[in-house]
């Protein structure tokens, strides 16, 4: 009898635990494969959250994460020890996730061992070498050792075309819509002690992440700088910002924001928090790349708190706005959608381009196809 092929989901970062999770749970329930996971814990605190809420019980746990841990230290301790789970368990596939330092390192490490790896979330770009910094130069190596790439859109099919990358490459949907169907309630009441406290009806509810690497300093201070703003103009905003636990971004943040009347800060949020936020918020305001997609599927609209985005597809789409990262113009965009229904409606009602729920199950589809144990290759999602 022929043994179980073995694929082994590697992530690390809260964000990839999220769009993992659904695909991790679809692959336990294939009788014919022997699914595995492994963490590095690049992201310790926030990563436990989100096992503990999928009820996720990891295989491999690395543990690599240390007070302000560099680039390459992440790097480093993530390719020498799944190295050595790598040699260990000899997976038949990897599959990890976007553009993280685990990801980068998860795919060099397999590529070493001569083990395929699977790339959900495939193709975003924008071409912009430090931007975002480091995750676009991570997405472009990966892909360039993948040999499946699960890609949401059709845009980022064509990104992966575009560059003649070896592999076969499948539009699934995003699996962040997937989550989405197993978080958010209309009886969910907040962990948070502060989040139960909110009047979202007689309250208009601006969400903010402000996070990324290239916006530390100048550009992060100009968006505390902005919040302010669009408090000081509207009496009936509060604005709830999550705030990241990296030390370059709360010694921005707190000085200019900690005490100030209507502005919460707390610390990161659990998922199911986060989520359920969202959806009973007015507006969104991040420099994040899932809120992006997460967002518009629950009809809010989102500016993006960045130059570029590597999801044009909903720029296109209507749901989402880039207002980069100066005080003037994130206050002016953010304002007119507190002020003009119509303008708010046509963001609020736009189709969602990322996904319809099923992406995880089109992504198990492809790996039985890959491993052998099914000829049928999935329906593409969404229209070329």
């Amino acid at each position: 009898m022929k043994a179980k092929t073995i694929v082994m989901s590697v992530f690390g970062a809260r964000p990839d635990a999220v769009k993992m999770a659904p695909l991790v749970k679809k692959l336990a329930a294939d009788p014919e494969l022997h699914s595995v996971c492994c963490v590095t814990g690049q992201h310790r605190q926030m990563l436990d959250g989100i096992l503990s809420h999928f009820d996720i019980k990891p295989d491999f746990d690395l543990d690599i994460m240390t007070p302000r841990q560099s680039l390459a230290s992440i790097t480093a301790k993530a390719l020498t020890g799944l190295d050595g789970v790598f040699g260990e368990l000899r997976p038949d596939l990897v599959l990890t996730h976007g553009d993280t330092s685990t990801g980068f390192a998860a795919t060099l490490a397999a590529f070493y061992h001569k083990i395929p790896v699977g790339h959900v979330e495939a193709g975003l770009r924008t071409r912009e070498r430090y931007s975002p910094f480091p995750e676009e130069m991570n997405r472009q190596m990966i892909s360039r050792m993948a040999a499946l790439h699960f890609c949401p859109t059709w845009n980022n099919k064509r990104n992966i075309e575009a560059e003649h990358v070896t592999g076969e490459s499948y539009v699934t949907g995003n699996t962040v819509i997937d989550a989405l169907s197993m978080t958010v309630r209309g009886d969910y009441t907040f962990e948070e002690p502060v989040l139960r406290e909110l009047d979202f009806f007689n309250s208009r509810v601006l969400a903010v992440t402000a996070h990324r690497r290239e916006n530390y300093g100048g550009a992060l201070e100009n968006i505390c700088k902005a919040l302010l703003g669009l408090r000081d103009q509207n009496p009936d905003v509060v604005i709830v910002y999550p705030v990241h636990l990296s030390p370059a971004v709360r010694d921005t943040v707190m000085p200019l924001l900690s005490g100030q009347e209507r502005i919460i800060l707390t610390d990161p949020i659990g998922l199911l928090d986060m989520h359920n936020l969202i959806a009973r918020s007015f507006l969104v305001l991040t420099d994040s790349g899932g809120l992006q997609e997460e967002a518009p599927a629950l009809g809010k609209p989102v500016l993006v708190l960045r130059r570029e985005t590597e999801r044009p597809e909903a720029v296109t789409a209507g749901t989402v706005k880039l207002a980069g990262v100066e005080r003037e113009t994130i206050v002016n965009m953010a304002q007119e959608l507190l002020e003009d229904p119509a303008a708010y409606d046509h963001m609020a009602r736009a189709v969602n381009p990322y996904g319809d729920g099923h992406a995880s199950g089109r992504i198990v589809q492809a790996v039985r196809h890959f491993a052998g144990l099914s000829a049928e290759t999935p329906q593409p999602f969404g229209r070329p």
